[in-house]
């Protein structure tokens, strides 16, 4: 709004200079019915003058002072984005060694415990390895935003297929139908520059998600097809849906909406696949449903 405001107090010296240069040109207003021989020609054209030159003036100050301000943005920005990742990796191996111990621990007392006993290290075991698996994520993030790419010619189609093999393979993934459609006539899809292995991961982590909470008897569908230079890769599941006021959240890390909380997850795997997106200069998308499912989107430039 200060920008906005800033511009308009520029803009105004400037149209006021034309105007009094028009004066000094004229002598007159447009439909005049008065006389304004009081100011003379000259005298008009020497302060329009000097009115555009305090107004080109101060265009020139905004000009530099939005410079100094995006500049400023940016420094800071990427300051936060530094101060983020230093504490992830910092959280990180803080407790890699304790949750090890801790897993380490509840396996020995799982070993001579009673079946009551038993049962209870069997849940804090659990929890350990969910909390392992969070950080494990995090960090992940992390390095994804920050690590340089090993940007080659990936074959979508070919990484497509093979994550969709992998899924098959998941818990649950034999109760629910899992389509794959790629295109092959009359030409199949080109080749995007980029890291195959967090091409991977990402493609996983939606294949994952699809199944997770779709129910049994459900379907999942993948499908690829080349667009306006980019190629657009969609996971679509018949699944319980995300409700419209939830579904910017989802891209936040560790959010899980009050209706997902029954399923296991650590809300970490739709942000893992945004930053690997992003960082392959494409963008990410949702569109969803309640009670009829969800479509992920992934756009990545060729």
């Amino acid at each position: 709004m200060a920008r906005t405001v800033g511009w308009v107090v520029a803009v105004l010296p400037l149209v006021a200079g034309a105007v009094l240069a028009w004066l000094g040109q004229t002598g007159r207003l447009p439909g005049e019915r008065y006389d304004v021989g009081a100011l003379p020609g000259d005298w008009a054209l020497a302060a329009g003058g000097a009115v555009t030159a305090v107004a080109v003036l101060v265009l020139l100050v905004a000009t530099v002072r939005d410079r100094r301000w995006g500049r400023r943005l940016r420094d800071r920005t990427a300051e936060a984005a530094q101060d983020r990742r230093l504490l992830l990796s910092r959280l990180d191996h803080e407790l890699k060694n304790p949750l090890t111990a801790m897993r380490a621990a509840t396996a020995n007392v799982a070993a001579g415990s009673d079946p009551a006993q038993a049962a209870a290290v069997r849940t804090i075991e659990e929890q350990v390895l969910r909390l392992s698996r969070l950080t494990t994520d995090l960090r992940k993030i992390a390095d994804i935003e920050s690590a340089r790419l090993d940007r080659r010619p990936v074959d979508l189609a070919d990484l497509i297929e093979e994550m969709v093999d992998v899924a098959r393979d998941l818990p649950g993934a034999a109760e629910r139908e899992l389509a794959l459609d790629l295109p092959r006539a009359p030409w199949p899809l080109p080749p995007v520059p980029g890291d195959a292995d967090l091409l991977s991961l990402a493609v996983a982590n939606l294949l994952d998600n699809a199944l997770k909470y779709t129910p049994p008897g459900g379907r999942v569908e993948v499908r690829a097809r080349e667009a306006a230079g980019s190629v657009v890769v969609e996971v679509a599941d018949t699944g319980q849906g995300i409700a419209p006021d939830e579904l910017p959240q989802v891209w936040e890390e560790m959010y899980r909406s009050p209706s997902a909380r029954a399923v296991p997850g650590s809300g970490l795997g739709l942000p893992l696949v945004r930053a690997v997106v992003e960082r392959h200069g494409g963008h990410v998308t949702a569109d969803s449903r309640v009670g009829e499912g969800t479509v992920v989107r992934l756009s990545l430039p060729v």
